[in-house]
């Protein structure tokens, strides 16, 4: 019989496999970060692409990367918490693991100019010096950090000088569309290395993802050792259920009423320094809201019925990191001008449609490489790298 200790990590692995089927299910109908798109062939099918547009992003933009966020500070505290228990210190293992996510990270731009995983791998650092701290300590800090402290600093500065607007993103996307949709697959990774990852770090930094990370990072943390993702006894089940129900009832009301409130000071707000940065303060608050309201109903309907319906995430969930930068390898080539060249044919409905075979394909892999290995592809080799003359 099924362990209770089994179920709780198939929980968060479950969880974890939900947010990277958010993400692949954006990235498809965004091309991967190349935004360029056929005319719709009708009214309807025009109208179908912007609904389900809409709809994707209002379900998974900010909050399916969130979830990744906060479950990566939750891996952290098992690691650690783990190592504790046979008397090891994870520090060192733990930033030598963030150099090799650093590598990944690295593999992975050369195919996808918005990856995340050497923004990981840089801010991932700060759970070294923070790890020792007292819960309500590491609560404050997650608290000012998604405050987004440099943004208000730019709501002041912007009010006091209206005539105040630097010019923030030095980067862009825009920069290595010519790459992309070219047909050299050499100018596209080398444009990707260099300028696509520069702009991925630079908007993460202007609008507020460095921050609001960070945060989720310690909140993941916090949460793992208050111990709100562990059930194995009926107490600590019943003890978890009351967090996530108590959680669901203030994050669902504040993301409602954030929704219509950023919405109302965004047309009020005409200065672009004050209106960008209020956008990036308010949608943060938004996304963190949102997404701890999808977390706790996911995670209670996983409880109730014992993960008969999202325990087929799973597998998927346990190679995350597989899964994420085989997308950018493989979406890649079927959307860029050096492969497919999809993004000519495919509007958001086809695209999306692309992205739920894709998603399928990959579910069906995990639950047949889970049955003959311990771990996923990619993630063996980092777990090897990982513990590399420790003769585990």
């Amino acid at each position: 019989m099924e362990t209770q200790s089994k179920k709780r990590i198939l929980a968060v692995d479950a969880l974890r496999g939900f947010a990277v089927m958010g993400i692949i299910l954006l990235h498809n109908i965004e091309h991967f970060n190349y935004y360029s798109f056929p005319e719709a062939p009708s009214p309807f099918m025009k109208s179908l692409d912007t609904s389900l547009w809409n709809f994707l992003f209002f379900s998974f933009s900010g909050k399916a990367y969130a979830i990744f966020a906060l479950l990566f500070g939750f891996t952290f505290y098992l690691q650690s918490h783990s190592a504790a228990k046979r008397g090891e210190d994870f520090k060192n293992r733990y930033m030598w693991r963030l150099l090799l996510l650093l590598g990944f990270g690295f593999i992975n731009s050369l195919f996808f100019p918005g990856e995340i995983l050497v923004l990981y791998a840089i801010l991932g650092f700060i759970l070294v010096p923070v790890r020792h701290w007292t819960n309500r300590s590491l609560l404050v800090l997650a608290i000012i950090l998604m405050l987004q402290p440099l943004d208000w600093i730019k709501v002041f500065m912007g009010l006091s000088d209206p005539s105040y607007a630097p010019e923030q993103m030095i980067y862009s996307l825009g920069d290595v569309y010519p790459q992309l949709g070219g047909d050299s697959f050499w100018e596209m990774i080398k444009a990707n290395f260099v300028a696509g990852q520069l702009a991925s770090l630079n908007w993460a930094w202007c609008y507020g993802r460095v921050f609001q990370t960070c945060s989720l990072f310690i909140l993941g943390m916090l949460l793992g050792r208050l111990g709100y993702f562990r059930f194995a006894t009926d107490d600590e089940q019943k003890r978890s259920a009351r967090f996530w129900i108590r959680m669901l009832c203030v994050s669902l009301p504040l993301a409602v009423v954030l929704y219509y409130f950023k919405e109302l000071v965004f047309a009020c707000v005409d200065q672009k320094l004050v209106l960008e940065s209020l956008k990036t303060i308010l949608n943060s608050w938004y996304n963190l809201f949102f997404m701890f309201s999808m977390v706790a109903a996911f995670l209670l309907l996983y409880w109730v019925n014992e993960g008969r319906i999202q325990r087929i995430l799973a597998p998927y969930g346990q190679m995350s990191l597989t899964d994420y930068i085989t997308q950018s390898v493989i979406g890649s080539f079927l959307y860029y001008g050096y492969g497919l060249e999809l993004h000519k044919v495919c509007g958001t409905t086809y695209s999306l449609l692309i992205g739920i075979c894709f998603l399928i394909l990959q579910v069906i892999f995990a639950h047949w490489w889970f049955r003959h290995f311990k771990r996923g592809p990619l993630e063996t080799v980092w777990h090897k790298l990982t513990w590399l003359g420790s003769g585990r």
